[in-house]
């Protein structure tokens, strides 16, 4: 693996630690994201600035929210993770699936697809 898809790979995961398990918003951009932010999930408006006054607004009635990566792969200027996804621990949670691009080693752009994790399944294989 080239030195950048690793870099890639590690601001990925660093980001996702920092921001959705620590609730270290303000370091998470600080460290990870660059100047220019372009959001495709239509619930956060473009933008740096947009992105941290929702998940600190979000962090305040989640304070239990976490993550746990399954899987993380990297393609050129793209990070691909799938994660599963809980605002409180006693709840199933989600399955996502998010996509970041970077550009000069930091985070412009993010995309996700998000299934609620089934409580009951047709088959036996896990969601992650």
């Amino acid at each position: 693996m080239s030195a950048q898809l690793e870099h890639n790979r590690h601001v990925v995961r660093e980001f996702l630690d920092l921001v959705f398990n620590q609730h270290a918003v303000d370091e998470g951009i600080a460290r990870c994201m660059g100047p220019s932010y372009r959001q495709h999930n239509p619930k956060v408006a473009d933008g740096v600035e947009n992105f941290r006054q929702f998940f600190t607004a979000f962090f305040r009635d989640f304070p239990l929210s976490s993550l746990v990566i399954k899987r993380l792969i990297a393609e050129d200027d793209l990070v691909a993770v799938h994660l599963h996804w809980q605002s409180h621990p006693d709840q199933p949670g989600d399955a996502v699936m998010d996509f970041f691009r970077l550009k000069d080693g930091r985070i412009v752009e993010h995309w996700d697809v998000i299934q609620p994790v089934a409580m009951q399944s047709a088959n036996a294989n896990s969601m992650f």
